[in-house]
Order: C-alpha cells, then structure tokens, then sequence
C-alpha cells in the first residue's frame, strides 16, 4: 500500500476546539496547516459546557460571537462547590456562557476551514520524528492505507492521553486521581435539580436541560478512584446515585457515561524542538469550575500568532519560547486553584470546618473578585519584560468603546479582527508618540496604528499601549511617562514582540535637558533613511500602491499619493499615514489619456510647493496599473490600446517628465509583474505591456547613470489587494500552492522591497528585475 505524502507548515494534531481554534489562528498569520483527527465524525459528547469571560472576549477578537450565538448566561458559579457570584466580573461578558463543547467546535471548525485550513479526519497519528529543520507526523488513514505529513512544526492537541507528548518523550509530571466523580447525561428521569447538594453519604448534583436532558454528576464520600480503562457502566451511575441520594434513576436512558477524577498533572514543557503541546495534552486536570477547556482555548491563542510569525519568517528572535514561558506557568497556577477546589469539593465530614471558613470569606468583595478572575482568566498577568510600572502592563487591553479615525465607533475587540499587532494611542499629541508612530508605521503588513478617542472610563490613566494579536498589552505609557522614555520603551517593544525594526534607520527623538540651562529642552533625533525626501507613488489610494505609499512614509518621505477616481481611498491612505506620523498628500490625475502627464505634475508640484516649499523629487514608484482579465480571442483593439496607455505609455512620459524635477541620486522603480516570466493566457496584452516597463527599466537606467538616478523593475506574484477573489479560500488555497513559500503575498511583502530600492541601500543596483513574486517562477 502506498504512502501518502504532505506538506504544510504546520501539523495540528486533533480537532477539537483547541486544535480548531489553533488552526484558525495559524491561517490568519497566513501558516499554512493540516489538522489531523483519529475520529471519523464529531464527537456527540458534550464535556464542557461553561464558557468563561476572558473566552467570550477571546471570540470576540476573532469576531466569533455572532456565530456562537445567543446562549444561555448564569452569574453564578463556584468555587469548591460554595456559591460564587461572576456577574461582578470586569468584562462585557460577566458570569458564565453555557455553550455546549459540540457548539464551540462546530463553530471553530467552519471558522477554520473557511479561514483555509485542511481537516482531515478519520487519521490515527502512530509517530512523530523531527531533526533541525523539519518534523514528520506518521498516520494510518482511513482504509488503514499510510499517511506522512511534513511539515516546520507539529502541535499535539490531542488530549489527556496525547499520542503528540507520549512519543515526543515530554514527561506528564503531577499525581492521577484518587478521588472521582460519575457523570452521565440522562433521558426519561425527573428529578430536582441539585447544586452541589451535599448528603451524608456523598456528593450530588443535577441539571435539566431545555431538551428534557438531566446531567447527574455522584460522588461517594471517601469512595477511591477506580481504576478504569474505558467509561463507566450506566448502572455504576445509578448505583452510586441511589446509595447518596436514596433515588431512582436507572429506568432512564443514558446518552452519555463518563468519569473525571482529581488527576493533576502538567507537561514538563510545552515545547520540545519542533514540537508544542496545546490543551489538555499539555495539562490534565479535574474539570472543577469549567476552567479546562477554556485553559486550553487561551493555549491555542497565544500559540497561533507566534508560532504562525515563526513560520512565515516574522517571528523576533525567541518569540516562540515565550509560549511555554507564558503558559505554563498560567496552567500551574490553574492546576493549584483545581486541586484546592477538588479537596473542598469531594472531601466529607473532614472539610466541613474548611468549608464553612471558606463560606465566611467569600462575603468579602475582594476575596469574590479574586477568585472570579481567577477562575475566568481575567487576571492573567504575563511577565512580558517590559520596563514601566503601569498597572496594565503585561495584562489584557479592556474591553472598551473607542472612537477611531473619521469618527467611527469601534472597540478595542474589534481592532483585534485581523490578529495583527495594535499600536494604540489615545493622546497623538503627546511628547514622543509621532516617534513611536514613525516607528511602527514601518511595520505595515505586521502592525496596525489606531488613533483613537477612548469613549469609556475604562482606559483612564492610559495614552498609548502596544497590543498583542492575542490582546495582551507589552508597552503602556500613561500621562506621566517622559517622552525619551516612552519612545525608548516601545521601541524595544516593537523589537521585541513584532520584530522588524531598525532603530538606527527610525526617527526616534529624545528630549534631555540642557545641563547649562535646566530650563531649556533639547531634542536629538536620529532621522529616518529617507527624511527630507520627497516620493510620487501612482495608483496608491489602495493595494500595493498603499503599502508602498505607507512604507516611504514611514521611512520619513513626504509622499505624493496619486489616485485616478477613488478620491476617498486616496484620503484614507494619506489619513493612515498621517496616523503613523507620516507625510503625505493627494494628487488625483486619470492615466492613459491625453494630457495626463501634464495634469498629474501640475498637481504634484502644488503639492510639494505646500507641504516642502519647492518642487525637487527624489523617488518615482510606477506602480499604476489595470489588467485585461481577457482571453487572447477576445482581446479588442480598444482594450489593447487601453492597457498600453496606462500601464506602459504612462509610464515612460512620468519618467521623461519626473527626471526635470529629480535630484541626483534618485529612484525610480516601476512595478512589473511575474506574468513577465510565468504563463497566463488570460493575461496576454496586460504582460506584453509590463515587458514594455522592463526595457523601460533597461534603458532609462543606462540613459540616467550619470547622474546616480537608478531605474529598478519589482515584479509581484500572486498578491491579496483586497479584490474580492481573495475571500475565496478555495481560490486563496490554490494561489498559495503557486508560491515556493505556500501562501499569497502581502501589499507589505512588496512594499518592503520597494522601500529597500528607494534607500540609499540600494545605489550600486540598477536596471535590475527584482523578482517579488515569493518564488513562483523557482518552478
């Protein structure tokens, strides 16, 4: 029987909500995944039911919770069995969510694989081997035939009995049970619904559902843990309920059987290699408080958009290290509040002093908010290294209602939708904050710059945080940060969470006071590599063209941002840039008619006139272009004419009219595109007019030599602009499969080339093709 190859990025073991929501993460850092699941069809069973605060606000990042649904919501839980009141909770999302395990995975998984990410069930994993470079997860299919994923890493998700951390040789440490209790969900009984109800002889507790379901949960007071290979019988479950609560439920029918006793154990690390632990194959633990599937939700949250930074080579330097670093410590200390709930909970006559002392507590307000937040996840502190004592530091951004750029009511969840970074400011005209916008405005296809008016009370005391895609908050600065200080500190921030920064090539200012003269304030700035520069940037209202105009922006040019019709994409491009502590303007002129040269320069030059006092260019960015998405049989003469006019007669008159205003030493760059060197029929007239720029490139950069103007060709491949075809993800997955790198390029990928052409970098490269299309035309 053959083998079955695969390969992918990364290899999800088990596909339950952890893994799913794994996945998902993994594809929005733009990893390509394969989730392997030994069961065939989903699990009817549903063990968790409870959904915490710090979950809901988990999905509600991720945009989520129109899906999950109106559910049920119960202020009350517990701890230890003693009543223990959640509504108090500092969240919009108070109490405890009843959400049935079913409902959360179903909900993942249509997330996941619409996302892009590749479920495979009915796969039992027999083996995990991995070397430097790559790991390899060994399957038996469906038909029993041999299935071999490849892939930079694997993530075993795949429960207490983890096939993942039992061949990866990850020690399990802590103690199994010795204490149970018997669980079933039952049909046909009726009951009283009991809460934690304590009898002589044991422990009882019970629960209609709407659909006529009662789930019963026994335990016998000093009864040990049996040992067990598989779930209990029904009868065990009625025994055990008949001998505690003198009751009869053996003539109902049971739909569901287990057990769960008070085992506490925790891998000795989470990552070894090449291989990570997500879940309850990272921790077991006894489900007191519904804290297990939620511990193992916030796992997956704070692994995917590191590990997914990892693999498409974005990731700082141990980044990745953080996830065992974070998480578990954040399980132990879970582990710790289970076991002391597990001792309250199933002990008999013994703890009713413990009991009642716990009961006198809980009266105090502090002592409640304590506990609540710590069974729903809200006081996760992480120790994120960053210097600054505010108190949000290291905890997760607040809910809150914001008021955002051209006044749109938004919330700090919903900045979190794309699983990007977010640089917050709340005070844009603080000392220092235009720095750390400049700073960050470099870092376009990895972070988002929000301007931002806070509309709660919320976020009082808070001007400016760096934000975590999974919400948690590394840099904050508050009114009385001193600006050296503030740009000190985020920029190390960047550096460290989002990567990608150049401190020697950012405009960073420092204010120091003048020792001869304390009164006086000076300010040293290290310049950013194109300050005092000036750009034109064509078709740059959205797309590439955007992402280009952002990165020359925030490499301190003054850029032109040139638009055709879109007058309001234009003026977003130069708002966002502006947001970022950038430079820009609009310049509107339709290309490929008579006169457009003309009309674009006229208006070029006014612009330079206002913004740098004189009309010198330094850089041109041909970008500016439109497809024929036409058959070669049905190409018109007027078509053709059309795409000749704007993507190649433009273009040679921008550059016969820009060198009149340029510098010497300056940068033109024109975007060509991979259809130059890769096939596509539909494509025929629109690559003969990009090969058309290329020999453009070949003798201009000859014809300006002598002045130190160099000529440059960046070809794209496959790249998301935002057309609509990019929400496909059908479509997405097999463009991805075009690139060496298997995915779709990013307006940032180009841009960051581009930005590499336009710098002084760049000066001994001329003429060239730069080819941009992530390997596509390897072959």
């Amino acid at each position: 029987m053959s083998t079955t190859t695969l390969t992918t990025d990364v290899v999800v073991v088990g596909a339950g909500p952890v893994g799913l929501l794994l996945a998902g993460e993994l594809r929005l850092a733009g990893a390509r995944v394969i989730v392997l699941e030994k069961l065939t069809e989903p699990s009817t069973e549903s063990r968790a039911t409870t959904l915490h605060a710090r979950t809901m606000e988990l999905l509600d990042q991720r945009g989520l919770l129109a899906r999950v649904g109106d559910v049920p919501q119960g202020p009350g839980g517990h701890f230890g069995g003693l009543p223990l009141d959640f509504g108090g909770l500092d969240s919009p999302y108070p109490g405890q969510w009843k959400v049935p395990q079913t409902h959360t995975r179903a909900v993942l998984l249509d997330w996941a694989t619409e996302l892009g990410a590749e479920v495979r069930t009915g796969h039992t994993v027999l083996a995990v081997e991995q070397d430097r470079e790559h790991v390899e997860v060994l399957a038996e299919g469906t038909d029993g035939s041999p299935v071999t994923v490849r892939a930079r890493y694997a993530v075993g998700c795949d429960g207490e009995d983890s096939t993942v951390r039992r061949v990866a040789g990850i020690a399990f440490e802590g103690t199994d049970a010795t204490r149970e209790l018997l669980r079933a969900d039952v049909a046909g009984i009726d009951i009283p619904d009991r809460r934690f109800e304590r009898f002589p002889g044991g422990l009882a507790i019970a629960g209609r559902r709407p659909d006529g379901v009662t789930r019963v949960m026994v335990h016998r007071f000093g009864a040990p843990a049996a040992p067990r290979t598989g779930d209990p019988a029904f009868a065990e479950v009625a025994e055990a309920w008949r001998e505690v609560t003198g009751e009869e439920i053996s003539h109902g029918t049971p739909l569901w059987v287990n057990a769960f006793g008070n085992a506490a154990r925790q891998a000795a690390r989470y990552r070894d290699g090449r291989i990570l632990l997500a879940g309850d194959a990272a921790h077991r633990q006894m489900p007191v408080g519904g804290q297990a599937l939620n511990l193992g939700l916030a796992d997956a949250a704070n692994l995917g958009w590191k590990l997914g930074a990892e693999v498409c080579g974005r990731a700082p330097e141990g980044l990745l290290d953080t996830y065992h670093e974070e998480r578990h410590a954040v399980g132990r200390r879970v582990l710790g509040n289970i076991v002391a709930q597990s001792s309250i909970l199933l002990g008999g006559q013994e703890t009713d002093a413990l009991r009642a002392v716990f009961g006198e507590l809980l009266r105090d307000e502090r002592i409640v908010q304590h506990l609540t937040g710590m069974i729903s996840g809200l006081d996760v502190r992480h120790p994120v290294g960053a210097p600054g004592s505010h108190p949000l530091l290291g905890l997760r951004l607040p809910p809150a209602r914001l008021r955002a750029g051209l006044g749109r009511d938004t919330t700090t969840t919903e900045l979190l939708h794309p699983a990007r970074a977010v640089l917050l400011d709340l005070a844009p005209d603080a000392p220092g904050h235009a720095e750390v916008r400049a700073a960050a405005g470099r870092l376009a296809g990895r972070l988002r710059v929000v301007i931002a008016e806070p509309l709660d009370d919320v976020l009082t005391g808070l001007t400016a945080a760096l934000v975590r895609p999974d919400g948690y908050i590394v840099c904050a600065a508050g009114p009385d940060e001193s600006a050296a200080g503030s740009v000190r500190d985020a920029v190390a921030a960047l550096r460290r969470w989002v990567g990608g920064v150049d401190t020697s090539v950012t405009a960073v200012t420092a204010v120091t006071k003048d020792p001869a003269d304390p009164a006086v304030t000076r300010r040293k700035t290290t310049m950013g590599r194109l300050t005092n520069k000036t750009a034109l940037v064509t078709g740059a209202s959205r797309g590439i063209g955007r992402a280009i105009a952002e990165r020359l922006a925030a490499d301190g040019a003054l850029v032109a941002v040139h638009y055709g019709r879109n007058k309001g994409a234009a003026e977003e491009t130069v708002d966002a840039i502006r947001a970022a502590g950038g430079r820009a303007f609009p310049v509107r002129a339709l290309l490929g008619g008579h006169g457009d040269v003309e009309v674009l320069f006229d208006g070029l030059e006014e612009g330079l006139k206002e913004h740098s006092g004189g009309t010198e260019l330094d850089i041109v960015v041909n970008n500016a272009g439109i497809m024929g998405n036409t058959s070669p049989e049905e190409t018109t003469p007027e078509l053709f004419d059309r795409l000749v006019a704007v993507n190649a007669k433009a273009p040679f008159f921008i550059v016969q009219r820009a060198v009149r205003n340029m510098r010497d030493g300056g940068r033109v760059i024109n975007i060509s595109s991979g259809l130059t060197r890769f096939a596509n029929p539909e494509e025929i007239a629109y690559a003969m007019t990009k090969g058309a720029v290329e020999t453009l490139a070949l003798h201009y950069a000859r014809h300006l030599a002598g002045r130190g103007i160099t000529v440059n060709n960046v070809a794209p491949g496959v790249t998301d602009n935002g057309s609509e075809i990019f929400s496909n993800p059908q479509a997405v997955q097999f463009m991805s499969q075009l690139s060496a790198f298997g995915r779709v390029g990013t307006p940032a990928d180009v841009a960051d080339v581009v930005g590499f052409l336009a710098s002084d970098e760049s000066r001994w490269i001329t003429g060239a093709f730069i080819d941009a299309t992530g390997g596509t035309l390897l072959g």
